[in-house]
């Protein structure tokens, strides 16, 4: 049988997560909801290190969809003050540890200020060979598709691609964070059963992962039942698990 120990050694390449409840996590403690997307902060830093530690290639945080700016204003600036300081802090250390950092999204409504900010640390970061911290910010998973949409719409418009040429493989090439490997494991926290138009297409395939747990407590061993889990995972991807394509084997011969 194989150990809960040898199980947590499949690890997924690229693990991306709805970091979800930090309003709730504030409610019960009565404290408002800007502490607890302050107390969420503090667990995506932790959250960065443990998968920097276990040496997974990507690690996508859904830090603000596009949805979130319907969101009361005081919240939507707050929000945008919490994203333009932690990068200020944050990415000097990032960087002391080969961390690269991107961001996906449609960043026309932020500040110039804020974009400005986002541009540095990419630039500064771009040669790391370590973790990749991708940021999904003012991101939607149906913006991802309109997107690559038009991208594939301009070259046929301008002759350079024919309608009936564009597939599936060509999509992907024009959608968000395209170099990398889709997500193996999505994580969601709270309890929510949603993917909330995050990675529409590139989830196709992920193991998806719910917990009831709200994100500012979401910890090394809440990370670790969650990877648990994903490697108890046969992944198929359509096709047979391994006892089905023994049994069929048995049954031809």
């Amino acid at each position: 049988m194989t150990s809960a120990a040898s199980k947590t050694e499949n690890l997924p390449r690229h693990i991306a997560i709805i970091m979800d409840g930090n309003g709730r996590w504030a409610k019960k403690r009565f404290l408002p909801r800007v502490a607890g997307h302050s107390a969420g902060v503090e667990a995506a830093r932790q959250i960065v290190k443990l998968c920097a530690k276990k040496k997974i290639q990507v690690l996508s945080l859904f830090a603000f969809s596009s949805e979130n700016w319907n969101r009361p204003a005081h919240e939507v600036n707050h929000l945008m003050e919490l994203f333009l300081t932690g990068l200020e802090r944050e990415v000097t250390l990032l960087h002391e540890n080969n961390i690269q950092l991107r961001f996906i999204g449609d960043r026309v409504r932020f500040s110039e200020k804020l974009r400005q900010k986002i541009l540095e640390v990419e630039t500064l970061t771009q040669h790391n060979s370590g973790l990749v911290l991708m940021i999904a910010a003012d991101y939607g998973g149906q913006w991802d598709i309109c997107q690559a949409a038009r991208q594939l719409a301009n070259e046929v418009e301008t002759g350079q691609l024919h309608s009936e040429d564009i597939t599936p493989e060509k999509i992907a090439a024009k959608l968000a964070f395209a170099d990398l490997p889709h997500p193996d494991l999505f994580i969601r926290t709270s309890g929510e059963l949603r993917i909330s138009n995050f990675m529409l297409w590139q989830l196709a395939y992920a193991e998806l992962y719910f917990t009831d747990t709200l994100w500012p407590d979401f910890d090394e061993k809440a990370l670790e039942k969650a990877l648990a889990h994903y490697a108890s995972r046969e992944r198929r991807y359509g096709n047979l698990t391994e006892k089905e394509k023994e049994s069929a084997c048995s049954h031809n011969a």
